[in-house]
């Protein structure tokens, strides 16, 4: 294992009065200051050659501050070289094209063959370490096959950051998806807190009682006839399964819902062959992350990623929209 790496610095007359875990986690530059707090506390720091686990005190001028940051270690996930349609690297963050069908965390069902695995063999020593293990923040979760634009963060100040831009709605999100029905009104906002459903806890609800506040925008692109729609889903909120659990939850729940479509949708019986077939036999929730848009974690630069709908929900689409 290599040697603890360790930050010394001689603290400058303008940096007095500072707090010491912001301080030198501004000085690191990669690093969050609840990470440096941490170290903080578990005795990593020094001050004049003397241990200091006082990470609220202030930084005094004159005196030299030292923090021994520990190896990172080996992430647990082990890497994988699987392809990956990255749109935007750069040190603090990756931006890509997640295909349908890829998971994203490896979990007992999928130990291997993830989002996490790849990103780990693409990114390798650039991952400079977020909670002490050498892995990538994922920053907001995409289902298994939901397909479009991710962020994940390479280092622990972007995934703090990044993460805090997406609690505080701080950026835009747009899905384009293909649902039962047409909606009515064609445009309109859903909202109605989701938590476990009570009766199937695989599965999200709109919910009365400990549900998470959600609201989800949408409009009506384009329809066939009243059998099916494209819709465009704007998140005010990012909850699991969100635009899946609203629109099953007013009556036009996602072509290809595995998890949210209980039996034939009526609607079906308004489509004319083989469009109907077609959309009856499509073997995923329709639904694409399109639009991506925030703030660089690190400069403070606005960024946007536009993305179009993969082939498959593409020739669905055609074949519905050929209907209207």
């Amino acid at each position: 294992m290599a040697d603890p790496a360790c930050l010394s610095v001689l603290a400058a007359p303008e940096d007095s009065g500072f707090r010491l875990d912001s301080y030198l986690a501004q000085r690191i530059g990669t690093i969050s200051r609840s990470r440096v707090k941490s170290l903080i506390l578990e005795g990593a720091c020094r001050k004049n050659g003397m241990v200091t686990k006082d990470a609220s005190e202030s930084v005094q001028p004159g005196a030299t501050y030292s923090l021994t940051l520990p190896p990172v270690a080996p992430s647990l996930p082990q890497p994988e070289s699987l392809p990956l349609d990255i749109l935007y690297e750069d040190d603090a963050l990756l931006v890509l094209n997640k295909p349908a069908g890829l998971v994203v965390h490896p979990a007992p069902g999928n130990p291997d063959g993830t989002l996490v695995n790849a990103l780990i063999a693409h990114c390798g020593d650039s991952l400079t370490g977020i909670g002490g293990e050498r892995r990538p923040g994922i920053v907001h979760r995409l289902d298994k096959d939901t397909s479009g634009v991710m962020v994940t963060a390479k280092t622990e100040l972007a995934l703090t950051r990044l993460s805090a831009a997406f609690a505080a709605r701080d950026l835009d999100r747009e899905y384009k998806a293909l649902c039962w029905g047409l909606p009515s009104p064609v445009s309109g906002r859903i909202e109605g807190d989701i938590g476990r459903d009570p009766k199937e806890r695989k599965r999200m609800a709109v919910v009365t009682r400990n549900g998470k506040h959600a609201a989800t925008n949408y409009h009506v692109l384009r329809n066939a006839g009243l059998g099916a729609a494209l819709i465009a889903c704007r998140l005010e909120t990012g909850r699991t399964h969100q635009i899946r659990v609203h629109m099953a939850h007013i009556g036009h729940p996602l072509i290809g819902d595995p998890v949210y479509i209980k039996r034939r949708p009526a609607a079906a019986k308004l489509l004319p062959e083989p469009a109907r077939t077609l959309a009856l036999d499509f073997p995923r929730q329709a639904l694409h992350a399109e639009i991506l848009g925030f703030s660089h974690p690190i400069s403070g630069h606005p960024l946007r990623f536009a993305v179009p709908p993969p082939e498959d929900f593409k020739a669905l689409a055609d074949a519905l929209l050929a209907c209207a």
